[in-house]
């Protein structure tokens, strides 16, 4: 059985977390099916990690590009259906020179959509769609009220009309039975994952050494590409309260874009923090780690999403055998247990702070770290690729292709 994988990763040198999922999750497709079709779009001569993993590189439509000219998000929407079509004209082809897939499976909502509603059903191919949320749930959908419907449509189409979903929690795939939308059945939670090639437990002590990091400070840090819609200037304010009652408090921020850096700076500055906080930017991942294992807490003040929240450092914080103060969204503690994580009201600094202090004086913190190790030990990349390949031979074997 062939799988054809569709993404359409932000980044194609890894420099957001949607694009590590993809890559890492395609790394081990690939080694225990080399037949896999990854398709992947391209600008024209970009650098791209991409072809590490054998993935077939499309031309990116430029139609983004116009939003130059009139700023929407439809441009991009038109961009990603034209790349559908072109990754239904490659599929075809492929099947044209004897190379079938059996299953295509597509991690974009605008891609999964035309798949779900036209390309798959004129290929006789069943479709898989992992759903990260509802398009008309986006931060960054369009925001032209005239086209809400559209998003609708697009949403009911992906989740409705594909063969199988993939949910990344189990709380999204009770919103789908709610909304009559999918037979819970129908809806496999496959959750977020680490890369156990690249997390591991590590020592305390000699990642302050080589950061040069105080082995008396108290240590908070936070790890994201970006930290767009992640209430980091919450963050700040909470650890503020923090650092008055704990004078030694550092707080290390790893990541984040130049504009983003200077925002935070600023408001650190305001705030009188400014020398207790370690702006490191954005750095390869393989950088990231001796700062997780430095730390004394790990944060997530904030997740993009609510029912569908599975945050890549989540998994990664727990790896890296760290305790980890996070909100109390009940798709988080279908992976981290109240009992293990330092819960707290969302969106309250104070709260956040309350939570951050009483991880630091825990004395039983490193019986919850090895806890959370222990809960976080069967989200491996190689475990969540086994899930979806027997997802996908399954379906295979419940539809059925023109192929076989």
């Amino acid at each position: 059985m062939r799988l054809a994988y569709i993404a359409y990763p932000t980044s194609l040198t890894l420099r957001s977390a949607n694009a590590i999922q993809t890559h890492t999750t395609l790394r081990e497709l690939r080694q225990r099916a080399p037949d896999t079709l990854a398709i992947i779009p391209r600008w024209l001569r970009e650098p791209s990690r991409f072809a590490e993993v054998g993935a077939v590189h499309l031309p990116r439509p430029a139609v983004g590009k116009l939003s130059r000219l009139y700023r929407s998000t439809l441009w991009y929407y038109a961009e990603r259906s034209i790349f559908a079509a072109m990754a239904a004209a490659l599929i075809a082809g492929e099947r044209a020179r004897g190379r079938p897939a059996a299953v295509v499976y597509v991690r974009e909502a605008i891609c999964a959509g035309w798949w779900a509603a036209l390309w798959g059903p004129l290929l006789r191919l069943p479709v898989i769609y992992e759903a990260h949320d509802l398009e008309s749930w986006n931060p960054s959908r369009a925001k032209e009220r005239w086209a809400q419907p559209l998003l609708n449509l697009l949403d009911r189409a992906a989740l409705t009309r594909s063969q199988a979903v993939v949910s990344l929690t189990a709380e999204f795939r009770q919103l789908l039975a709610r909304m009559g939308w999918r037979a819970p059945a129908d809806v496999a939670v496959i959750a977020d994952a680490f890369d156990d090639a690249q997390i591991a437990p590590g020592d305390r002590a000699a990642a302050r050494r080589q950061l040069g990091i105080a082995e008396d400070a108290a240590l908070v840090a936070y790890s994201g590409m970006t930290f767009a819609y992640r209430k980091l200037d919450m963050l700040q304010q909470a650890f503020a309260q923090l650092r008055a009652r704990c004078p030694n408090a550092r707080l290390a921020l790893v990541g984040g874009r130049p504009a983003e850096i200077a925002q935070l700076r600023a408001q650190a500055a305001a705030l009188g923090i400014d020398d207790a906080v370690i702006y490191a930017g954005q750095i390869v991942q393989e950088q990231i780690a001796p700062y997780l294992h430095a730390a004394d807490v790990l944060a997530i003040p904030d997740t993009v999403t609510d029912v569908t929240a599975s945050p890549l450092k989540l998994f990664e914080y727990l790896a890296a055998g760290r305790a980890v103060a996070l909100p109390d969204i009940p798709a988080l503690a279908e992976v981290l247990p109240p009992t293990i994580g330092y819960y707290f009201r969302r969106g309250d600094a104070a709260a956040l702070a309350e939570a951050l202090e009483r991880a630091l004086n825990d004395p039983a913190r490193p019986a919850r770290e090895q806890a959370g190790r222990e809960a976080v030990a069967a989200h491996t990349y190689a475990a969540r690729a086994e899930r979806i390949l027997a997802l996908a031979v399954e379906v295979a074997g419940k539809y059925g292709t023109i192929a076989a």
